[in-house]
């Protein structure tokens, strides 16, 4: 079977980070699964002469030397000889691969920005965010009191990237659509309406992504096979994955809050009103109960949380209620496997009258918002009306109006944009590219290029 390139657009920000004057070492964050360990080696093979991973949670080796001795030189020199490779200043690439499983290497990156910042170190970590707030490791080795001390994050000393699930975007390049993806980009800045034809192909392929969603792996097998039936069971296998780290990475009693909260999303979303409810993880639930069983689930990437506003008043970041809020899937192919929505409903009208189709549609949108470094807040007026995205870009508030089909009513948007005297408004629907009425038409398919500069 043919290999599939996986053009990301991270890469950019890489080759910016090794070509940047007295950059730091890099920790790539992101997901189980969606690409960190694949797109750093493309990048060592790339833009280096040679690179040397290190797979912290497979060579106990080097957890065990990293426990006496974290002197930069002294590692370089022992990863020479283990990988008979020279790691030469500059040239030589070095990946520390899953760093939540040992600290010691995460307590090396100090002092190689300290001391010696001429090498190359780039960390990924799936679960960093969530060992370094929780404060412990899931190392069986670690048992002296040495080791049993908290986690210590190298603030300041460290550059930082966090990797998402491959966007609509990403997934054109993946499918050979770039001409596509290009002319999604033009019409998006010129508001002019695409042809028909070609339109209708990009709401195709956008209903196909609802299913294969962005975990690479998943994109990987549509491109080579086109099967749904085999993205499915990639799909399952991962989620079978986050379970297991479920329980790895967290106190049994945790787990157990951890994955009622993770199974709940399919019902919480089914809702008309999506706002996270406690009762429907647990009968009696409270935000007591399951808030670090949330927090633990959007550190280690699963989800993301979308926060309500009262107001729209800048800075928005200062009108969020951290009581209400919506929580969404971070891969909308992974929500579907999880719902068992059938791919028929998906491929077939987005006109279908489905509550949960609209849900889809808010959280597709959420994942591609996230994707571009934009917080997800929504509005509510009095349980009456309803905006699903709230941006803010400079100085200017910008509401977002999803909908899943060609059906529009914006009688919530236009109120908000009244209140607060918006400049203009997205409004995201199975219609086509157009600006009218100060509202931006956006089709479904074109989310990826809504940017905003918080």
């Amino acid at each position: 079977m043919t290999h599939v390139a996986m053009k990301r657009k991270i890469t950019q920000h890489l080759i910016d980070w090794k070509n940047r004057p007295n950059h730091k070492p890099l920790i790539l964050q992101g997901a189980r699964q969606v690409g960190k360990t694949y797109i750093l080696e493309e990048f060592g093979r790339e833009h280096y002469k040679n690179y040397i991973k290190v797979s912290l949670d497979l060579v106990p080796d080097v957890r065990n030397f990293l426990k006496d001795n974290i002197n930069p030189l002294e590692i370089i020199a022992y990863l020479e000889t283990l990988y008979n490779e020279r790691i030469i200043p500059h040239e030589t690439l070095v990946i520390l691969d899953e760093i939540q499983d040992c600290k010691r290497a995460l307590l090396a990156l100090k002092y190689f920005q300290e001391d010696y910042p001429q090498y190359d170190i780039v960390a990924a970590g799936s679960l960093l965010g969530v060992a370094v707030n929780q404060g412990n490791k899931p190392d069986e080795e670690d048992t002296n009191q040495q080791e049993e001390e908290e986690f210590s994050y190298p603030v300041g000393k460290v550059d930082e990237l966090r990797l998402y699930p491959m966007d609509f975007e990403e997934f054109l390049w993946a499918t050979n659509n770039d001409i596509l993806a290009q002319d999604i980009r033009t019409h998006f800045n010129s508001n002019e309406a695409m042809p028909t034809s070609v339109h209708q192909m990009a709401l195709d392929l956008y209903q196909r992504y609802l299913i294969v969603g962005g975990m690479p792996e998943s994109v990987g097998k549509y491109a080579q096979t086109h099967s749904f039936l085999e993205c499915r069971a990639v799909q399952q296998s991962i989620l079978v994955g986050y379970n297991a780290d479920m329980a790895k990475y967290a106190k049994p009693a945790t787990t157990v809050k951890i994955r009622a909260c993770f199974n709940s999303i399919p019902a919480q979303l089914a809702k008309e009103n999506r706002k996270f409810q406690y009762k429907l993880a647990q009968k009696g639930g409270t935000a007591k109960i399951f808030g670090e069983a949330i927090e633990w689930l959007i550190l280690a990437g699963i989800v993301h949380k979308c926060k309500l506003i009262s107001h729209g008043f800048i800075p928005i970041s200062a009108q969020e209620d951290d009581s209400d809020f919506k929580i969404y899937m971070s891969d909308i192919g992974l929500l579907n496997t999880k719902a068992q929505m059938p791919a028929q409903m998906l491929l077939g009208s987005i006109e279908t009258e489905n509550t949960f189709l609209g849900s889809l549609a808010e959280n597709y949108v959420g994942q591609a918002l996230a994707a571009n470094g934009i917080t997800l807040r929504y509005w509510k007026n009095d349980n009456t009306q309803e905006v699903e995205y709230i941006l803010q870009d400079g100085m200017s508030v910008i509401p977002v109006e999803v909908k899943k089909g060609k059906k529009v009513d914006a009688i919530s948007m236009n109120n908000f944009k009244k209140t607060y005297k918006c400049p203009f408004a997205y409004r995201i629907s199975g219609k086509n590219f157009g600006f009218a009425n100060e509202i931006k038409s956006v089709p479904l398919y074109a989310v990826f290029c809504i940017e905003a500069q918080e």
